[in-house]
């Protein structure tokens, strides 16, 4: 495919290229994958206001995520197993990210190590934290993030405990792959995936192996990860978390206005409304639908990022039209990484980009700034469909 013009193409080679239980690891969601379709279908809900004879000139998509300037509000999200869809996978999306303009955030799951990032990169970029019961490992890989310059902290909140995915389960997933029957068969149709593999020593989980004690086996990793989420993870933990960091901390997974306004109070800079991409608790509402009321809660007192279902330039505009300061893409850029290493994930960013600032004209705004709900069209109930207690 020589042209692309939408993350769909992207996903079409991605899925050629991949193996497929990468694929499924990165195009499925837990259970019954509900929350994980209605991530993308509620944004599809929601409609653009044409306007007309309005100056479209001088048109910019810039603006700053946690104080920091971005080319557009878009930041990769932390995925695990990146160096699994491709050769080097963290290096080639944070090259990407870098040369784009945008953050990238560097998952604990990575198979890139924090420091290999850090040797093939020019800025800093962001670290994703996983908390496990383990704090001395913990704290020796928050030390191993302010070393490597990263400027700011992603504190994942919404997995003390794995939601389960069928799709990894059936897969046998594992980084490497197991040397069974079935993956041979399924590899032997991904030359071009396995050429890049074979010419990197990166293949193993970079931040975890040779770094947490009585961990030298890889085969045990998925074992020894399932014993350390800390299923104990309270919010006198994350301040705890917070200090230690002591510097810009982004706390990701808040999907309920209460959990916001405890972010706010253990002093964290931003949040992500987030489900975790559908992956966690199936039956969640979208992100999108749980934005509106977690600004009501805490808009205006701390910075509210959004990710989970965006995967196109008119998302993005949707999110931030609806009050986001500023948006993840995770799925959008795999695909690109999968289907042309870095080449790809600039590819996907392009795309994102491009479909943001022609919908921005399109809708009489110059600015991503200006962005407002005056410019949608929303559903009557979007927001209000259903009630706890």
């Amino acid at each position: 495919m020589s042209v692309i013009t939408t993350i769909d193409d992207l996903k079409a080679i991605y899925r050629r290229r991949v193996p497929k239980m990468f694929y499924d690891y990165a195009e499925s969601g837990s259970w019954t994958e509900q929350t994980f379709r209605e991530n993308s279908s509620d944004f599809e809900e929601i409609r653009l206001r044409q306007r007309v004879a309005v100056d479209m000139t001088n048109r910019s998509t810039a603006a700053e995520m946690v104080g920091q300037p971005v080319s557009m509000p878009v930041a990769l999200a932390p995925v695990g197993l990146l160096g699994m869809q491709h050769a080097d996978g963290e290096i080639a999306a944070a090259r990407a990210a870098e040369r784009f303009g945008v953050p990238f955030t560097l998952s604990t799951m990575s198979i890139c190590s924090i420091e290999a990032v850090a040797e093939n990169t020019t800025k800093p970029f962001w670290f994703q934290l996983y908390t496990m019961t383990d704090a001395d490992f913990v704290g020796r890989l928050i030390q191993r993030a302010k070393d490597a310059g990263c400027s700011a902290l992603v504190i994942t909140l919404d997995l003390q405990m794995a939601g389960q995915r069928h799709k990894d389960l059936k897969n046998g997933l594992s980084a490497p792959p197991k040397p069974t029957l079935k993956n041979w068969i399924d590899l032997s149709m991904r030359w071009s995936w396995g050429l890049g593999m074979l010419g990197t020593k990166r293949r193993e989980f970079g931040n975890i192996i040779g770094h947490a004690k009585g961990l030298d086996d890889p085969t045990q990793l998925y074992e020894w990860t399932a014993k350390q989420f800390d299923h104990a993870l309270d919010w006198n933990k994350v301040a705890k978390l917070i200090e230690k960091w002591d510097g810009k901390v982004i706390l990701k997974g808040i999907l309920d206005p209460e959990d916001a306004r405890m972010a706010v109070k253990v002093g964290a800079d931003a949040i992500v409304v987030s489900n975790h991409g559908g992956r966690q608790l199936d039956g969640a509402l979208s992100s999108i639908r749980m934005l509106q009321p977690i600004l009501d809660e805490v808009g205006g007192e701390i910075e509210v990022q959004i990710d989970s279902g965006i995967r196109s330039g008119q998302d993005v505009l949707k999110a931030l039209a609806m009050g986001a300061d500023s948006t993840y893409i995770g799925r959008a850029y795999v695909y690109g990484l999968g289907a042309n290493g870095e080449q790809g994930v600039m590819e996907a960013l392009e795309v994102i980009r491009k479909e943001l600032d022609t919908t921005m004209a399109l809708c009489g705004r110059r600015n991503v700034s200006d962005l407002d709900r005056d410019m949608l069209l929303i559903p009557e109930g979007f927001e209000g469909r259903w009630q706890h207690g």
